[in-house]
């Protein structure tokens, strides 16, 4: 965790030399993280699954009910997903789809098709390519995975419109960027594009 943390701070010492978003840096020093996750691969890429397409407030209820099913646990394992029956997901108010999605995640889990010991020595592609092997989860989930539970350096998650709605404020553009415009636009923060983006949401903070 603290070889991490210096990463983050050595990334917002780097972009603080940035002509677009170093000014902004310097008005709010180091970003280490947006949010906190200490999960587990599997407790992160479920509760994503459990979280899409609701408001917060809705999913945390209903992430609560889905850990209660499995009483004196903190999280369930991947076995204990495969063990509950699908009506006690559909109870705790999860969908159908959703329910069919928890189940994969756990089979994979629980076969070898996600291996979280492999994560490490994975690359930016590798993982993607890893966990989208999973029903439900996207380019998005895994970007999202890679930031905030693998702590990589550098990635650019370029279908968040949080990001999007950054980049048209940052560089003073008409409309939202296209995937090629954010790019090119961010290749002097490669290498430390994570912690760019924790700053673009920042500024998307501050409307």
């Amino acid at each position: 965790m603290a070889a991490k943390r210096k990463n983050l701070e050595l990334s917002a010492r780097r972009l603080a030399r940035d002509p677009h978003l170093g000014a902004f840096i310097k008005k709010h020093g180091a970003i280490t993280h947006r949010r906190r996750h200490s999960r587990s691969a599997f407790q992160s890429l479920a509760r994503t699954i459990i979280f899409q397409q609701l408001s917060g407030k809705a999913a945390e209820t209903i992430l609560r009910r889905f850990i209660a099913l499995f009483p004196g646990k903190r999280f369930p394992t991947p076995e204990d997903v495969l063990k509950i029956r699908t009506a006690k997901l559909r109870s705790a108010g999860i969908s159908a789809q959703k329910s069919a999605y928890l189940k994969d995640l756990a089979q994979k889990c629980t076969d070898g098709t996600i291996d979280t010991k492999k994560f490490p020595k994975m690359t930016d592609e590798e993982v993607i390519a890893h966990v989208t092997a999973v029903k439900g989860i996207g380019e998005w989930t895994a970007h999202m995975f890679m930031m905030f539970t693998l702590g990589r350096p550098d990635i650019l998650p370029t279908g968040d419109l949080g990001i999007q709605k950054g980049f048209k404020k940052l560089f003073g553009l008409k409309t939202l960027p296209t995937t090629e415009q954010m790019h090119l636009l961010a290749k002097g923060w490669r290498g430390h594009r994570t912690v760019a983006c924790f700053y673009l949401w920042r500024l998307m903070d501050e409307n």
